[in-house]
């Protein structure tokens, strides 16, 4: 499954993971707690755990092939994402995503779809000013259902005035990749947030980037909006 550049006309971004940086020294710190003799890569189950603690909607999502409740669980995750109360924990940007952002301003509309609720987002968004990039911020009150529905999506897409399967869904969950196939877009995978390549690409993934502000090199001076 390989990615259509000249079909993208425009880009979705996730929040967490994927703009805003996963915190690893806090994974690193929870790690002390995966002792070797129990755990094979204590980091990766630590990363694990911290997904369960800061987006236990993500981590439910990853148990719907095994248990086979896909649409039990998606309507337990989206009771979660309205009802729980949001960490108060801080955020960093993930390095190199300010450049990116502004390499792309102009070339592309982009928006923000995130799970968060809608003070959370603007609250990043405000502190390391990047409101000014996005033509469309989407939270999980702004559609009836929130991802790995496509309502989000297809919201952003109307606004930014493009067909969704012209989004290019960029995020670094299952949640993000089932959001953007089920609303027609394609999607790219980042590993700077909580979720494995493996997984990214089981669904549906259409390129794996090691961080997003790897996202200008693929597109190759393309420029949609000229």
């Amino acid at each position: 499954m390989t990615l259509d550049i000249p079909r993208v006309k425009a880009l979705c971004f996730d929040v967490d993971g994927t703009l805003s940086d996963t915190d690893d020294l806090y994974v690193n710190k929870v790690s002390r707690f995966f002792p070797r003799f129990l755990f094979k890569d204590p980091i990766h189950a630590a990363r694990r755990f911290v997904m369960w603690v800061e987006a236990p909607g993500n981590a439910l999502l990853g148990l719907t092939d095994t248990i086979g409740l896909d649409d039990e669980i998606v309507a337990l995750v989206e009771w979660i994402t309205r009802h729980q109360k949001r960490s108060s924990k801080e955020f960093w940007l993930v390095p190199g995503v300010d450049e990116m952002l502004k390499q792309l301003k102009g070339h592309y509309p982009m928006s923000i779809v995130s799970a968060r609720d809608e003070k959370g987002t603007m609250r990043f968004l405000e502190r390391f000013d990047l409101v000014k990039y996005f033509d469309v911020i989407v939270t999980g009150q702004t559609a009836k259902y929130t991802k790995p529905y496509p309502d989000p999506i297809l919201f952003a897409a109307e606004k930014m005035g493009v067909k969704p399967e012209e989004c290019l869904m960029i995020g670094d969950t299952t949640v993000d990749m089932r959001a953007g196939k089920s609303a027609g877009a394609q999607t790219v995978g980042v590993l700077c947030g909580f979720g494995e390549e493996p997984e990214l690409r089981k669904f549906g993934a259409n390129l794996i980037l090691k961080s997003t502000g790897e996202l200008p090199a693929i597109f190759e001076g393309k420029t949609p909006r000229s």
